[in-house]
């Protein structure tokens, strides 16, 4: 049986170069090679969800991949796809490299230029690992993992467009269905949900920021469990210390998450930083949030060309989400939707203040009563993106009708 080999890297030379290489290898059958690391992520993701035998048992990964770094990428990809082998091409060949790349759970480094013995044998016996430990665990995704749980992030063209309480209601939906949902709040120095939830706690996604390998364990202990059933991590008490979460502990942690709940709810309020990138990044839902006014439609126009400057998301790679419409104001969401070059949801959330009024101020808003127009709607939202398990208690009064995800998709 051929040897699936898919190659990563951003230098297109490096990759040519790399593939032909692979193509010369006995028995090998490479893959169309993934351009950056979000590419690569995705196509593994892809292949997981047709079907665990379609994942390639190798995967090389180039020194200069980019946007991630090449060892969180590799980091990633040996939580989320245990069962294939990652090589690492590299010019570095050090001992500390070397103990850095196992750590991050490479199966082996190729020094550069390549040597056809030299990357034939790493290859091979990477190959011969990836299919002892198939063997092992089987065949079926629920064992292998695949590509783990939906991670959507809700984030703020501007302050008070409503990010938090659209993340609340979209993690309450998710877990009403049946689906083990986690809810964390990224909005590291101001984030407000705890007070939305009326809670105290101790923990907080600062803890996890200093852990290179977050077990379930460590994972569980910094989760703050709710009487609803979400599992909540939260933004630190201490705004400041917010900077200790850096675009790699982001990583980690939405990766620790992912692997162990079906859906993982972000909340990344309106200031960009490196965790709140990393998470955009990574999310297979990215929701901007605006009203439809002037000031915020503008927001969220420049906050779409930022994450595409800085390579975090392309523009029809992130769903617009209108609040507070009503029928009489004169942006309405198609318009919002032509300034913005992103995708529309196709659920809009009304203005009504006054039905969440009184559970903001008790920082009760799991309590916001169903039939309230505004749950309705975001639980409407819900469903639309996939969140919610048909038939379950989220897919009910409407939340339920066009269940249909933006996953994103790299071709």
């Amino acid at each position: 049986m051929p040897t699936r080999i898919l190659p990563a890297g951003a230098d297109p030379d490096a990759v040519r170069s790399l593939t032909t290489l692979l193509s010369q290898l006995p028995d090998a059958e490479p893959q169309p090679p993934a351009s950056d690391s979000t590419h690569l992520v995705d196509t593994l993701a892809r292949l997981a969800a047709e079907s665990v035998d379609e994942l390639p048992e190798v995967v090389v990964v180039h020194e200069r991949i980019g946007p991630v770094p090449a060892l969180e990428l590799i980091r990633e990809v040996a939580l989320r796809f245990p069962a294939v082998g990652v090589v690492l091409v590299t010019t570095d060949t050090s001992p500390g490299l070397f103990a850095a790349a196992m750590d991050s759970g490479a199966r082996g480094l190729v020094a550069l230029p390549l040597s056809y013995e030299e990357l034939a044998g790493r290859v091979q016996a990477v190959a011969q690992w990836s299919t002892g430990v198939r063997r092992h665990l089987g065949h079926g995704a629920d064992v292998i993992g695949g590509a783990g749980g939906t991670v959507v992030t809700v984030s703020g063209a501007k302050g008070g467009t409503g990010t938090t309480l659209t993340a609340i209601q979209l993690a309450l939906a998710a877990q009403a269905s049946g689906r083990a949902t986690a809810l964390v709040d990224l909005d590291l120095q101001t984030g407000d949900i705890a007070s939305y939830l009326d809670i105290q706690f101790r923990r907080s996604v600062v803890d996890l920021a200093t852990i290179t390998d977050i077990s379930p364990r460590v994972l569980a202990d910094a989760v703050f469990r709710h009487d609803t059933g979400l599992a909540l991590l939260l933004a630190p008490g201490e705004g400041e210390r917010g900077e200790e979460v850096t675009d790699r502990a982001a990583r980690q942690i939405v990766s620790a998450l992912r692997s162990r709940y079906e859906i993982v709810v972000i909340d990344c309020g309106s200031q960009l930083g490196g965790a709140g990138a990393a998470a955009v990044e990574m999310a297979d839902t990215a929701l901007l949030v605006t009203t439809p006014d002037v000031v915020a439609v503008r927001a969220a126009k420049r906050t779409v060309r930022m994450w595409d400057r800085l390579q975090i998301r392309k523009a029809e790679e992130t769903t617009v989400v209108v609040n507070r419409h009503t029928r009489n104001t004169e942006i309405q969401p198609a318009l919002v939707q032509r300034i913005t070059g992103t995708a529309l949801a196709r659920t809009a959330v009304p203005a009504n203040f006054k039905e969440l009024q009184a559970v903001v101020d008790a920082g009760r808003v799991h309590e916001l009563d169903a039939r309230s127009t505004v749950k309705q709607a975001l639980w409407a939202l819900a469903g639309e993106l996939g969140l919610v398990k048909t038939g379950g208690e989220g897919a009910h009064r409407g939340a339920g009708r066009g269940a249909t995800g933006f996953r994103r998709r790299k071709e």
